[in-house]
């Protein structure tokens, strides 16, 4: 290795050790000493600390049909992606066909580094976060994003002995293609309770166009026999975002993880809100009215789970979508399903290119 992927591995290799961080309302400040980092040197020690692995899973991207994307701009790469906290996915969620040592920190954030680097999202929104402060944020600062994280109130990676903390959404964003206009971080309320699930609303603006839009991350309640429960999280959420937007008309690019099917209540009022949304992955469909089969898929003792719980809603009448990254097929996950020595999540990430629409007063 070279001087600079040397510095790059140590850099990584004191995870482990890291102290956990003081819990806080809210993280959102930028260290002023960044020491850059070249995210091709960085992919480079990924493959260099991953060869003993099998080969991660190969995808494309898919264009929709129909698609009518401005072609003056370089498109918004967005990526969603719930990573699996490492407390909960060594200590409490029982994959019972993944090896223990396929979850191992030492290598499986490089899986995670891997993956996003291979997509070099503009914004990239994450759930499950709970190495951020070690991890997430001081290499992701080195390659130019900015970073904010919202934990979550009670978080069940501290039930967790040797746990790195709570986890929560973290949000980051290019800071050489749009600039931060307004952050609000937000406790979700259930049936008038305050509840352990949050979300990060910033208002960015885009410096090549000047156009102002929001982008969201949240994570809602996981768990059959919560749907009323998650409906009523989603209510309140969009309730907050019209709140923040209101008057304004500015568009909304809001990623999460729903822990809810198509079929759910708090889907249907994401599709007909007067925000105008519309689901990304809908467009890898046909009639692009279908949302993809799976988003996750896993073993646990209960036995087999395969769910379309993840999403990039938009608002439609100002971004089109030029393409989505295609989901790997049931051959390529595997008979074990995720996570895997090869994939780190048992979540698959959500990958949109979004362009602003020549006229983004015209509702569609």
């Amino acid at each position: 290795m070279g001087n600079s992927t040397s510095r790059l591995y140590s850099a990584l290799a004191q995870t482990l050790s890291s102290s956990p961080a003081p819990q806080q309302e809210e993280y959102s400040e930028q260290p002023a000493d960044v020491v850059s980092i070249d995210p091709d040197d960085l992919l480079k020690e990924c493959e260099m600390v991953l060869h003993n692995r099998p080969a991660r899973v190969q995808r494309a991207f898919a264009f929709p049909r129909n698609n009518m994307p401005s072609t003056h701009h370089r498109p918004i790469r967005v990526m969603q992606w719930n990573i699996l906290a490492q407390a909960l996915g060594e200590g409490k969620d029982n994959f019972v066909q993944c090896p223990l040592d396929a979850l191992n920190w030492a290598e499986r954030k490089y899986l995670i580094l891997e993956e996003i680097l291979m997509h070099r999202p503009d914004i990239l929104c994450l759930q499950e976060v709970d190495h951020y402060f070690d991890t997430f944020q001081p290499i992701l600062n080195s390659m130019g994003y900015h970073s904010s994280f919202l934990p979550k109130p009670w978080s069940p990676c501290l039930d967790v002995e040797h746990n790195n903390g709570p986890d929560g959404c973290a949000l980051f964003f290019n800071r050489d293609r749009f600039e931060l206009v307004d952050s609000v971080n937000i406790r979700l309320v259930a049936m008038m309770l305050k509840t352990n699930q949050v979300a990060i609303a910033q208002t960015l603006r885009c410096k090549e166009t000047g156009r102002p839009f929001c982008v969201v991350v949240t994570h809602l309640k996981a768990r059959s026999g919560w749907e009323r429960f998650r409906s009523s999280q989603g209510s309140d959420l969009l309730k907050n975002l019209q709140s923040i937007t209101e008057g304004t008309g500015i568009p909304f690019l809001i990623c999460g993880d729903f822990n809810a099917e198509p079929t759910e209540d708090v889907y249907r009022n994401f599709a007909t809100s007067s925000l105008n949304l519309n689901s990304a992955y809908k467009l890898l469909s046909e009639d692009g009215q279908c949302e993809p089969p799976y988003t996750t898929w896993k073993i646990r003792p209960s036995g087999e789970s395969c769910h379309t719980l993840d999403y990039i809603w938009y608002s439609q009448h100002a971004f089109s979508v030029d393409s989505v990254l295609d989901f790997p097929t049931e051959e390529q996950i595997g008979p074990n399903r995720l996570p895997s020595y090869n994939y780190p999540s048992d979540h698959l990430s959500l990958v949109c290119d979004f362009s602003f629409n020549d006229e983004p007063d015209r509702l569609l």
